[in-house]
Formats: structure tokens, sequence, C-alpha cells
């Protein structure tokens, strides 16, 4: 279907024209149907005896409101009646209404009393559309009544949404099971809904004007949806445009500042303790093989290397250059940069946005848009690519490749990433520091790590998206080839965001990136612990070819505990048929467990893991396992581990490749095993049933969101 958008257009200049911020119902209904949003049967009443007429041609019971451009909130104006049953009623309620209008607010243009069909029956919902300062557009969807006003109970997707996004948020809302029909009621129609969410999404993405809208509510049954009532909120102010270049434009500056064939060190010093010495040592003892240009206004070298009083003063081209000098001196010898035509700065200097000097930061960003030079920071730890043996940082060095990038807007967590990759051997291609991201941010750093052959996983820890649409929009298409994984700070400390209309009132921020997250493919960590053990695990496990998971245990209370961690993590435990359970039976004592999770008991031996695993990994039916392993003498845990080693290597080599990962129970020495296993690519954990289930959970919601396997 088609939509009118000469007709809104029509109304909204109408509204700009005359200087209001909201439109009249009238108004609000001509977009609805402008756009095909079922509405009811209305016309504006001029009097009380028009009232009566317009009642009795719509057929009673009607619902009665006051139509004026300066009453938004009609109810607590008095301005409503409802259930309006004949004409004499009609007259009453029109005088009524009017009245209390003017009590209201004696300013106010009365317009007349909007006259509409009542509805009734059916599952109240609300359906709206919000403006928020880093995504932009966004539709909402909720339970009408106590569920939304008190439990919040609501989801947003960026706008324009598809239809697919529609009717995955009315399966996103906790009280999905209602429209599903319970206690006799008849379900909903789903695609009435969903076309009524797609409609409200383009509809404001069409006229950015419309910055609030408000259907509510909307009685959906089992034969359709209707909106008893709708309220719009406008703001004419021009949007800002955002700075964003182009993909290939991205892509060919991030690698030049990523793989530099030569690094400037603005400020380079031979002075222990500095932070230009540091830098500079980190390069050249990292290992980095392009060019060292020290850059310093009075040394003739630096550590070896011949130093320049200007970058301008270097003969060959310069890729990067890190700035090692204090906050004032920064825009200054950024212009020089830019006349050197270097592509890239990294600011390691703070003293900037984050201590209140944000004309200071605005003056470089300034500089940087001039010559167009990417700026990393400022307020960072700078960053390592391991490929290159770039060290382009005063923080410890770091050398153990792998294909894992992180990055982090805090140093604190940089460190902490640093750490827990050396100490857990992980390999790593790239740990960048963002700070304030005055220029470069998260969908930069996507957008070049989508590319980067060197990276499989990219994890990333932010605080907020300076363009949270760029970067659902990077992450939708990167999360499709390579798992993103993102640890948001600041989950509780925002509340609802303040805003005029119901729907902007529920607005909780940690809610629209909790399903921005989800409409992008990214995988979300809840903290700092999940966002390292992700970024470590998620690489060693195979993809998983179904949903099916089965847990094998030498412990009943630890298959309790797995299973309650699967469905923590939206992990299927497979129901097991008959001739399978039959098949586990063989090598489990009598007393022992079948079904799903299968409990061999903690005084088996060896072969009992053995046989039981191989065969979960044979059957065609199980997609992944999940090892509850319990410390006895007579499975010791080094014996566990390197069993579960042979066997899964003896699979592989058949060509059955699937995730297991495990949780081991015991004394210190599961320690040890855990650290085997993990070192022969089997994720394991030992004291915890939860981390080996959430690092699993993590590899299948990545492989859903990327079309890999069906969704559960």
């Amino acid at each position: 279907m088609g939509h009118d958008k000469n007709a809104v257009r029509k109304i909204l200049d109408a509204a700009r024209v005359a200087g209001r911020g909201a439109l009249t119902a009238p108004e609000a209904k001509g977009l609805c149907e402008a756009y095909g949003i079922p509405v009811p049967k209305e016309a504006v009443a001029a009097s009380a005896p028009d009232a009566a007429r317009i009642a009795e041609g719509i057929g009673f019971p009607v619902v009665m409101k006051i139509v004026s451009p300066q009453i938004l909130h009609k109810t607590e104006a008095g301005g409503v009646v409802v259930g309006v049953r004949s004409a004499a009623e009609a007259e009453q309620a029109y005088g009524n209404i009017v009245a209390s209008a003017r009590r209201y607010d004696p300013k106010a243009s009365i317009e007349g009393v909007q006259v509409q069909q009542m509805l009734s029956g059916g599952q109240e919902v609300i359906i709206g559309a919000v403006t928020d300062p880093a995504f932009g557009k966004l539709v909402a969807f909720g339970l009408g009544g106590v569920l939304v006003e008190v439990l919040k109970d609501i989801t947003f997707r960026l706008a324009p949404a598809s239809r697919e996004d529609a009717l995955s948020m009315l399966d996103s809302i906790a009280a999905a099971e209602i429209l599903k029909g319970v206690r006799g009621s008849a379900p909903v129609d789903r695609e009435s809904l969903a076309t009524t969410i797609v409609n409200v999404s383009q509809l404001v993405s069409d006229f950015p004007e419309i910055c609030e809208l408000d259907l509510n509510p909307v009685f959906a049954t089992a034969s359709g949806a209707t909106a008893a009532d709708v309220r719009v909120v406008l703001d004419f102010k021009p949007l800002t445009a955002r700075y964003r270049p182009d993909q290939a434009t991205i892509v060919r500056q991030m690698n030049r500042i990523m793989k530099p064939d030569a690094v400037a060190v603005i400020g380079a010093s031979a002075e222990n303790g500095k932070i230009g010495n540091s830098v500079m040592k980190n390069l050249i003892n990292g290992g980095y093989q392009g060019a060292i240009y020290p850059i310093h206004p009075n040394a003739a070298e630096i550590l070896g290397k011949k130093a320049y009083k200007s970058v301008k003063d270097v003969p060959g081209v310069i890729d990067v250059a890190v700035f090692c000098i204090p906050a004032k001196f920064v825009a200054q010898a950024l212009t020089e940069v830019g006349e050197k035509k270097i592509p890239g700065a990294v600011l390691i200097p703070s003293g900037f946005a984050e201590t209140g000097n944000v004309k200071g930061q605005e003056e470089v960003v300034a500089v940087a848009r001039k010559y167009d030079v990417r700026l990393m920071g400022p307020n960072i730890y700078g960053f390592y690519y391991t490929p290159k043996n770039l060290c382009a940082t005063f923080c410890t060095a770091y050398d153990v490749k792998g294909a894992t990038a992180l990055s982090s807007q805090s140093g604190g967590i940089g460190m902490a990433i640093v750490g827990f990759s050396r100490s857990s051997k992980m390999g790593v291609s790239a740990i960048v520091g963002l700070g304030n991201k005055s220029d470069i941010d998260e969908d930069d750093l996507l957008t070049f790590f989508e590319q980067d052959d060197n990276t499989q996983i990219i994890c990333q820890h932010l605080e907020d998206l300076k363009d949270g649409r760029a970067f659902a929009e990077v992450a939708k298409r990167v999360s499709k080839k390579k798992p993103v994984v993102v640890l948001k700070a600041g989950r509780t400390s925002m509340g609802a965001r303040a805003a005029s209309s119901h729907t902007g009132a529920l607005a909780g921020n940690d809610r629209i990136y909790e399903d921005v997250f989800r409409q992008s493919g990214v995988i979300r960590a809840r903290s700092l612990r999940d966002l390292l053990e992700f970024s470590r695990g998620i690489p060693l496990l195979p993809t998983p070819k179904g949903n099916n998971v089965v847990i094998i245990t030498g412990a009943g209370g630890s298959g309790v505990l797995l299973s309650d961690a699967c469905v923590d993590n939206q992990l299927s435990l497979m129901a097991m048929p008959p001739d399978l359970d039959a098949a586990f039976r063989k090598f489990i004592p009598p007393f022992g467990a079948a079904g799903n999770p299968i409990d061999i008991t903690g005084g088996e031996p060896p072969t009992t893991y053995q046989n039981t695993v191989r065969l979960g990994l044979t059957d065609e039916r199980i997609h992944a396992l999940i090892l509850g392993y319990w410390h006895t003498i007579i499975t010791p845990p080094m014996v566990f581990a390197r069993l579960m080693v042979e066997v899964v290597k003896e699979m592989r080599g058949t060509g059955i490749v699937k995730p297991v990962v495990a949780s081991l129970a015991g004394d210190v020495e599961v320690e040890e095993a855990a650290e085997y296993l993990y070192q022969h690519g089997i994720p394991a954990y030992a004291y915890s049933t939860e981390i080996p289930v959430a690092v699993l959970g993590a590899k299948y919601r990545w492989a859903r969101g990327a079309g890999l396997i069906p969704a559960t």
C-alpha cells in the first residue's frame, strides 16, 4: 500500500506556519489515514447539536474529546468523556468538555470536540515513536495499561523497521504470551499489528519533524488493530548533520592508521618516565619494522632515531602521528600534521572535554576537519596492532598474536584487557583506546576490522555512542560475518529519559541500547568478565549446525545448575529421543540418569566419559555438548582433560566438529585441567557452571543473528 506523503506534508506545513509544536487530533488522524494506520470513525463537532448529529451517524457508544492545539493532555484537562450512549448525552458531554477545557486553560483555542467511534474488546497495546539523541528515530511497542505504565514492558527498534523487526517486537516484550491468547481469549492479528508498527516507523522516518508519536491505546483483536487515540509532537528545528565519511574512505584512512609503514612520535623523549619515552620504547622494543620519526624541538636523536623539530621536516611519508605533548600544544602540532598530509593522529594527552575543556577539543576537531585528519582520542592509552608488531602506546607492550580485536573507551578497562589477555595467553589482533571519541569511534573500528583478515571477532567496551545509528548500521553488516561483542557501561544510571510523550517517558536509555543491539546482531556482554571470556572463548568454538544442546555430567548437582544456565542463555536442551536415550544407557550405570542432562555419576571410570562424549559427538541430532566434570580419584582432573581432548581431536579427524564447553568442579587440580582443555580448543572453567554456558550461549546468539542457524 502506498503512502500519501503530500497529504502529510500539507498538514505539517500548516502546523509549522501556525507556529505549533503539536497536531490536533483531527490532523493526527489525517497523518494516520495517509499512512494506512487504522483509526476509528470520527468527526469534529462545532456545537452541542452538531455533536449529537455526528454521534448518531457514527453509532453509539462514542468517545468525545476536546480539540485544542494548546491542550495536549486531554484527560488532565477534563476534556474526554467515554461511553456516550445517546444524543442527549452527546449534547451534555459537549458542554461539559468545553467548560472543563476553558477552566484548564482559559487562553486555549477551542476548535471543537472530536466525536469518535468507541472501541472495545481485544488487547490494549501502545505503538509509538521517539527521537533519541544517539539513535535518531525509534519505533516502540508494548502492552497498554499497568504493564507498560508500571513494568515499563516496552521494546524499541530503529526506524524504519522491517516486517521482520515488527514481528520480533511482538515477541520481545515480557507479556508476549498475552498476544497469543490466554485463558480462552483469542490471539490478536499479528500481521495487522506488525503492519501498523512498520507504517508508524516509515512515517517518522519520512518526516523528521515528527519527533514523538503515540498511538495509545491501540485495540488489537483477532481481526485487526485500530488506534483509538493519536498524539503527535513536532520539532521543526533542522537536524545537525553528523560527520561521517563514506565506507571506502574510512577503510582507506583506517588502514593507514592501524597498519602504518611510518610513525611519528610528537613529543618523543629520551627521559625515562615521560610518555613520549614509553611510546618510543614500545615501538622500538615491540619489534615494529616501519620507520619511526621522533619529533622534538631540540633533540638531534632519541633512542638511536634521528629527531626532527616538526613532522614537516621529515623527508618521507608518514601514516600516523602519536601525540605525547600537553593539550595546549596539540592544535598547533596538528596543523603541521595536516599540512604534512598525515591521515591519522593518535591523541594520548588528557585535558580536553573530559576535564571541561570542550572548547579546546572543538578547536582540535576543527583543525582535523580542515586537513582531513582522523583523530583517535584524545585522552587515551594509544593502540596495539600485533600483526605489524605495533605498540603505539605508553602502556606495557603486548605481543601475543591472535584474531581477537578489542577496544575500550576507558583507559582502566584497556589495561584490564591487556592484563587478561596476557594472563590467559589470549592472542589479539588489536587493542584500541577511544577515550573522548572526538572523531574515530566504534563504528570506524568495526569498518576497519570487518575487512581486516587478521581479525575474526570484535569486542568493544563503551560508555555511550555519539552516533548510535551509524554504529547500528555498521554492526548489522559486520555481525553477519564476524561476531561483535559489546559491553555497554552505565546500564542502570540513566533511568527513563524525560520526555513529554507517553512513549518517550518509557524510553529508558538502556532498553534502547538492548533492543538496538539485538536488532543489529550484537552480542551484549553484561560484565567486564563476560566481555573478556567471550573474546577468548567465542573464536575457539566452531559454529553449531543446530540448536540441540546436550549436557553430560558426573554430578547431578552440576547438571541442575548447567540446565539453569542453559535457560538463562536461551539454549535449547534437546528432548532425548528413545533410541538415543537407550544408546546412552548402555554406557552408564543403572543408578545413573539418561535423558538430558545425562548423569553418568561420579564413580565411573574414564571410559564412561569417553564413550558418552563420543556418542554425543557422533550423533547428528546433537549439535553441542556441555560437560560437567566432578573430581574423583577414579577419573582425576588431568585424566579427564586429556581424554576429552583426545576424543574431540579424534572426531575432528573424521570431519565431526561441534562446540564443546566444560565446567570442572573439584579441588585445585581442576584449574590445571581447565587450562589444558582451553589450550586445546575446549573452553573450560573451574568452579563455574555459569561461564562456560554463557560463552556457548554467546556463540549461539551470533550464529542465530548471522542467519547460520534458525532462531529458537
